[in-house]
Order: C-alpha cells, then structure tokens, then sequence
C-alpha cells in the first residue's frame, strides 16, 4: 500500500524547497520517490527524494533511470518500510558511496543527518521539530542544544528551516 498521506506532504516540502534553490543556482536536481536508482551493488530502489549534483549529472537517464550514486538520498519513514530504510537502503546507500544520507522519521517530526566519511556514515545531526508544548518542557541544557535549521552538506550554502520539512497536512493540523 501507498505511504500516508502526510509522507508524500513531507517529501513535497522538502523537495520544492531543494528545486527552488537549484533552480536559482543550476547547481544540479533533485527527484521524488518515483525514480529508480541503479546502484553499483545491483539493488534498485525507489528513494523518497535524490539530489544529484551539476558534476554527477552523468548519472541521470533522462527517458529512463538513474545509473549510479546520487549525491544525497533521502528516507521518510513508513511503519511498513522503517525497518528496511535504516538498516538495508542505508548499509547500501553508505557501502555505494552516497555522500549524505537523511532520515526523516514524520510521527517523531525528528530528521537524522548522516555524512560518509572513509566509507562509513558518521551521524552529523540529530534534529527534533519541537513545538511551543515541547519547548516550555525542556532544561535551559535541551534548549541551548536544539536545533532549529539543516545545512546541507552536499550545498553549503542552502539551509533548511525543521519547522519547514513538517509544515505540510496532519503533522501540522495535530499540534
């Protein structure tokens, strides 16, 4: 069956604010999870967003599918797919070479950011989309520590509001 409604909403946050900035930069592009990947180890999957850069641009079958490492992969978790998104797709994506790797869990409104380096993925960040409630709860410690925006490793220069990521249909209408 289909993901929930509020994945896709997720999915569509994140990748027009991706395609707003590659549009103004040409920096590269950036697909929804109905675009298949082709990875050197021979799985094909269908990631939830990808961004391939301007220098990877080799990779894009533009009448078919993607041929090789994107640059960036991104997983919304599902109840029936979380399994399989951080241990199957996440040990592929890192043993590939996918240089940065998200995992979005939508019922927790938490992002996780991870980086490949010497071909392992060292946890870069770890994000929680606190509202109001959540906020007047926490130590002056757990409010120094939150995190409230996302630089992509992959574009430097292109930062991401959490709030943003989760603003879209029953995430936002339930708090």
């Amino acid at each position: 069956p289909a993901a929930p409604v509020g994945h896709s909403g997720i999915i569509f946050e994140l990748a027009f604010i991706i395609k707003d900035y590659l549009k103004k930069t040409g920096k590269g592009w950036v697909f929804v999870d109905d675009v298949d990947v082709h990875f050197p180890d021979g799985n094909i999957f269908k990631p939830d967003l990808v961004v391939i850069t301007k220098e990877n641009y080799s990779i894009i079958d533009w009448h078919g599918a993607i041929h090789g490492v994107p640059d960036m992969v991104v997983e919304v978790l599902s109840k029936s797919t979380q399994k399989k998104d951080v241990t199957v797709k996440k040990d592929s994506y890192e043993a590939c070479g996918v240089k940065e790797y998200w995992i979005i869990n939508p019922y927790m409104e938490t992002v996780d950011t991870y980086l490949l380096q010497d071909g392992k993925y060292i946890l870069t960040g770890e994000y929680i989309n606190y509202n109001d409630f959540d906020m007047a709860h926490l130590n002056d410690e757990q409010k120094a520590e939150a995190k409230f925006e996302i630089t992509l490793a992959t574009f430097p220069d292109l930062t991401i509001q959490l709030k943003d990521i989760f603003a879209w249909g029953i995430f936002t209408n339930l708090k």
